[in-house]
């Protein structure tokens, strides 16, 4: 029973409430959640709905989804404001739903912005939750396990929702376009480029997408029947210059191929600047900050430890606070990366043993480093003459590790810079002393 709308299809209201879908197949994105055969999906349309927290980031759609649940379940549903409710509301919807219950009837009950309400608005729901008076709904941005009360949380199952990538918004964009409902069916001409540059804009929040395609329409230029919209109408609107970038096209790989090299020849200013152009023109943050560490494992190794635990770090402070906040973070990691000193030893070390692991046979683990796990399996040999490097004065041993075609190889050879320059000191150590007790 959809007992209170959260929304209607007036055409004075916003594009993104216009076009709220109805149905879970007209939902994009969040597949790990509403995809054929995915838990959520069986719950919503089994109406098995238990209580419930959507933790995801703006404009991912917690409400859409809230929406669908009203128009599919035979409960009451019940849509809360953390903003405008107070305990005195709470309490009185709590008191019809406990009516309801002993009728035999479910009521659901949405809360927008969970996170808003105190620890006693919260308080209010957990008795009725706890005797099943009532099936809560909340939806936040902000982790549930800080903003939402241990006992309430403990009783509700949270999933998890995924930014919006800039694939799924031109999806939508696309949708919009061509949905009657949008814009009273008139023709709309945009490029894929424009398109793509409003989704890089929005952030993966759908609703400020389509929020930025109406404002594009309502200034796009009127010829008969089409509106036409540009770049420039975009850039006027977005007040942001669409710069030559197109994150599936050429110019996306030759500004990060840019970056990598710039930071490989140790020009943090280069560096800097290239990390400014794919950030600005609207580039996930999170696919730079992957790059700079593979960077920091491929060109600076164990030159610098550092390297990677600071990259990844970039990586972590990227995924918390997002754009605009992350961009120094990154800039940091990438000037650290410019700045360190270089070595593709491990690179090459692992390519090597890659090549050798791909093209020749399949060497059986050598008997004196197996593990003999039965009394079969010692009395075949396994483990039988291992050496235990802990056991001996120098914690070394000459036992060889390697197969016997792969005898002698040797994948690394580390380089005189930074720290790897006293690793390399340290290898040749070991190897003499090998050699010495052969």
């Amino acid at each position: 029973m959809y007992q209170q709308s959260l929304f209607t299809n007036e055409m004075n209201e916003p594009l993104a409430a216009r076009l709220r879908p109805e149905d879970l197949d007209d939902i994009v994105g969040q597949q790990h959640l509403i995809g054929e055969g995915k838990v959520l999906r069986k719950i919503i349309e089994n109406d098995r709905i238990p209580s419930m927290i959507f933790w995801g980031p703006p404009g991912v759609g917690k409400t859409t989804l809230a929406s669908v649940i009203a128009r599919k379940t035979k409960a009451s549903f019940i849509n809360f404001s953390a903003v405008t409710s107070g305990i005195k509301e709470i309490r009185e919807v709590m008191k019809k739903a406990e009516e309801e219950s002993i009728s035999g009837n479910k009521t659901i009950v949405f809360v927008d912005e969970i996170h808003r309400f105190n620890k006693a608005q919260q308080d209010a729901f957990l008795p009725f939750v706890e005797k099943g008076a009532i099936i809560l709904i909340g939806a936040t941005t902000e982790n549930p396990s800080f903003e939402v009360n241990g006992a309430l949380l403990s009783r509700c199952k949270v999933f998890v929702l995924k930014q919006l990538s800039a694939d799924d918004i031109v999806v939508l964009l696309k949708k919009a376009i061509n949905d009657p409902r949008a814009f009273n069916s008139q023709k709309i001409e945009i490029s894929d480029q424009d398109l793509y540059f409003i989704a890089n804009f929005s952030n993966g929040d759908a609703r400020m997408a389509l929020s930025t395609l109406e404002m594009a329409v309502l200034n796009g230029n009127i010829v008969e029947d089409t509106i036409t919209v540009d770049s420039q109408i975009i850039e006027d609107i977005t007040s942001k210059k669409s710069l030559l970038y197109d994150k599936k096209g050429e110019e996306h790989y030759n500004i990060i191929s840019a970056l990598h090299k710039s930071m490989r020849n140790s020009d943090p200013d280069a560096a800097v600047y290239w990390l400014a152009r794919m950030l600005e023109a609207g580039e996930d943050p999170l696919y730079v900050a992957r790059r700079v560490i593979r960077f920091a494992s491929e060109d600076v190794g164990l030159a610098d430890p550092r390297a990677l635990q600071l990259a990844v770090s970039a990586y972590e402070a990227c995924h918390y606070i997002g754009m605009p906040e992350c961009t120094d973070a990154l800039a940091e990691a990438v000037i650290y990366m410019s700045v360190a000193p270089k070595s593709n030893a491990i690179d090459v070390a692992y390519m090597s043993a890659r090549s050798d692991a791909a093209n020749m046979l399949d060497e059986p683990v050598p008997l004196v480093i197996r593990n003999a796990e039965t009394r079969l399996m010692k009395d075949l040999g396994y483990g039988k003459g291992y050496q235990y490097a802990h056991d001996s004065e120098d914690k070394l041993t000459n036992m060889e590790c390697l197969p016997e075609s792969l005898k002698g190889r040797e994948y690394y050879q580390p380089v005189n810079q930074g720290l790897e320059e006293r690793i390399k000191e340290r290898l040749e150590a070991i190897k003499e002393w090998k050699r010495k007790h052969r």
